[in-house]
């Protein structure tokens, strides 16, 4: 009682008038895996996704980086490269991450509180945690005397003559 379809395995596939026949993607696509809840796998991966929280800065880091903006709108017009480190906030969830910018500073827009680079990018005063410029190292670098910290000793000649002028 072995039947292994010897009976109908020499014929055709049936065609009918009035259906065209169905394409090869099409008559996969009806044993493809089925989701009965869509988007639950984008929302899986969006709450496994991690975020940075915002480090508030204390007061005594807040003071610096309040003098280091002070001495660096002093000499905005001479476009000091400055590099910060910053926060962005997350769009989809609480927190975000902190990013960092190497960059041209062009102006400082005080309607928004923000420094606005060479390259377009506005980066707010609120989201800073870090900035340092190569005039500003150079001056902590004298101030504490660790002259090892400098970039290189030409900047530091570059700033005495610039100092001394």
């Amino acid at each position: 009682m072995q039947d292994n379809y010897d009976d109908i395995k020499h014929l055709s596939r049936p065609q009918y008038d009035d259906y065209p026949p169905m394409s090869i993607s099409d008559r996969a696509a009806q044993f493809s895996p089925f989701a009965a809840l869509v988007g639950y796998d984008d929302e899986v991966a969006e709450a496994a996704r991690l975020t940075d929280s915002r480090k508030e800065l204390t007061e005594d880091a807040a003071a610096v980086l309040s003098a280091k903006l002070n001495r660096l709108l002093d000499v905005l017009d001479e476009r000091p490269e400055v590099k910060v480190t910053y926060f962005i906030p997350d769009t989809r969830k609480a927190g975000g991450r902190y990013a960092d910018k190497t960059g041209t500073v062009r102006t400082y827009d005080d309607f928004a509180k923000a420094l606005v680079f060479t390259d377009g990018a506005k980066i707010s005063i609120t989201d800073l945690k870090y900035m340092m410029t190569e005039r500003l190292q150079i001056t902590e670098a004298i101030l504490n005397g660790s002259y090892e910290l400098l970039p290189n000793r030409r900047s530091m000649m570059q700033y005495f003559v610039g100092f001394l002028i």
